[in-house]
């Protein structure tokens, strides 16, 4: 059934249309196209482009073979002729399944193939300057680290101070839960903030990292945002980094534009013996400065080549196109070749709505909403319902949001073999499982002889 798939696709043509668009789009495209020769904009152009643009190629292609492979053959009365000879449907389905993630996997192999050597040879042409930045910070697989997480203490002493506010004041007719939420952003802010004058030093252990690490270079990745606002602006402050009686001292005096990431090296032997990167900003500004605590300081470390994260990074992506491939076959297997694509289209359509899901929970409501308390004044009648699924509609999709490949590449993180693991794990396995053994299902109970032929 698998071959038949792959036969049926060359017979249409349909492998000799997408070569030749994804060959257009990867590499004639990239050319005519010229980057700012810059690194960004070589990576932008280049790397980003590209790979979203074959992402959403074999993610169309997929969707629309998954729901005419199998609607057409019932429609056309095909199936009929098959089902009768000693195969089971379940071996018909993923014969199909397979079929379709065999010609996804040729493809986005050969797009992955002209990506590549496209990067290498074009990287050529940049300035030396340029072309050093890529390479330490792109056409690389670093790893980060970042201090340990705070959020426990920060719900220790939002607690400890709510109950301190709720003694002081037995008799007060206020909303409690705002009251909380309130607290919580101000103890927050403790852990953020670094008032003019002060400083904020972070701590981060590189863990198992270190032996290797001793004679590497660093580099710090920040993000902060500025109390003023004020457009254009850049704000001075003092960096540290190392222990403070080390005669390896690394200081740096920077100007820097807030809200933006900013990355900068700092030398070799900085680690403690236990493994610590000391980390110390002193603001020199008049104004206070927030650095958020999940990405506003990063330290990160190359771990590997950049040729072995980029081939992780395709395999995340066929395993987003294996769970398309399911969602279409699943539609297909009860629904009309129009009605499938359109349930799956619905169902992308959800999935690409989980900020919206995200807002309604954290609200409470799907109601309307006080924008000064951000509660609802009066929940909606149906909150008792909608509520539960939305939040199970979340964690449904973030189990495949929760990777990011092309981004990952594009700044040059690493994609471990623990996160392409538990990628196929949570995509393939867990979601598309789900979703193979619903299609399988309804196909092995629907009765092929009430199909209607075209003819």
């Amino acid at each position: 059934m698998a071959w038949l798939t792959l036969k049926a696709a060359y017979r249409y043509k349909l492998i000799w249309v997408l070569t030749a668009i994804l060959i257009g789009g990867v590499v004639i495209l990239p050319l005519i196209i010229k980057d700012d020769g810059t690194a960004r904009g070589f990576t932008q152009i280049l790397l980003t482009y590209t790979l979203a643009l074959t992402t959403g190629i074999l993610g169309f292609t997929t969707l629309w073979m998954a729901c005419s492979t199998l609607a057409r053959d019932v429609e056309e009365c095909q199936i009929q002729v098959v089902a009768v000879k000693p195969i089971a449907r379940w071996q018909i389905w993923m014969g199909k399944y397979i079929g379709i993630m065999a010609l996804n996997a040729l493809l986005l192999t050969l797009a992955g193939t002209c990506i590549y050597f496209l990067l290498q040879s074009r990287s050529r042409n940049l300035p030396e300057k340029q072309r050093e930045l890529l390479r330490n910070e792109v056409l690389v697989a670093r790893a980060e680290a970042r201090e340990p997480s705070v959020e426990a203490d920060i719900e220790r002493e939002t607690e400890r101070v709510f109950q301190q506010r709720q003694k002081n004041n037995p008799q007060a007719n206020l909303d409690w839960k705002f009251v909380r939420n309130q607290v919580r952003e101000q103890v927050r802010a403790v852990f953020q903030v670094v008032r003019p004058g002060f400083q904020r030093v972070w701590k981060i252990n590189l863990g198992f990292a270190k032996n290797r690490l001793a004679d590497e270079p660093l580099f710090l990745r920040i993000k902060f945002n500025a109390a003023d606002g004020k457009e254009g602006a850049t704000y001075l402050g003092l960096w540290e980094v190392g222990e403070q009686t080390s005669p390896r001292l690394h200081r740096e005096m920077m100007s820097l534009a807030a809200d933006t990431f900013h990355e900068f090296k700092v030398p070799a032997h900085l680690l403690d013996k236990d493994g610590n990167l000391l980390i110390t900003f002193i603001n020199r500004n008049e104004t206070a400065l927030l650095f958020p605590l999940d990405d506003g300081m990063e330290v990160l470390y190359r771990e590997g080549s950049f040729g072995l994260n980029f081939a992780r990074g395709l395999c995340i992506i066929l395993c987003w196109l294996s769970f398309l491939a399911a969602i279409g076959l699943a539609a297909s297997s009860y629904l009309s070749f129009p009605v499938a694509s359109f349930v799956s289209v619905g169902v992308l359509i959800v999935g690409f709505s989980s900020g919206t899901i995200s807002q309604v929970i954290e609200q409470g409501t799907i109601g309307a909403v006080n924008h000064e308390t951000g509660v609802a004044d009066q929940p909606a009648a149906i909150d008792f319902v909608a509520l539960p699924v939305f939040k199970s509609l979340l964690k449904l999709i973030q189990l495949v949001e929760g990777f990011s490949p092309i981004d990952a590449l594009s700044s040059g993180r690493s994609i471990s073999w623990l996160i392409l693991g538990q990628a196929f794990f949570q995509i393939c396995v867990v979601l598309g499982g789900i979703i193979c053994l619903a299609g399988i299902g309804i196909f092995q109970r629907r009765e092929l002889a009430t199909a209607q032929g075209t003819s």
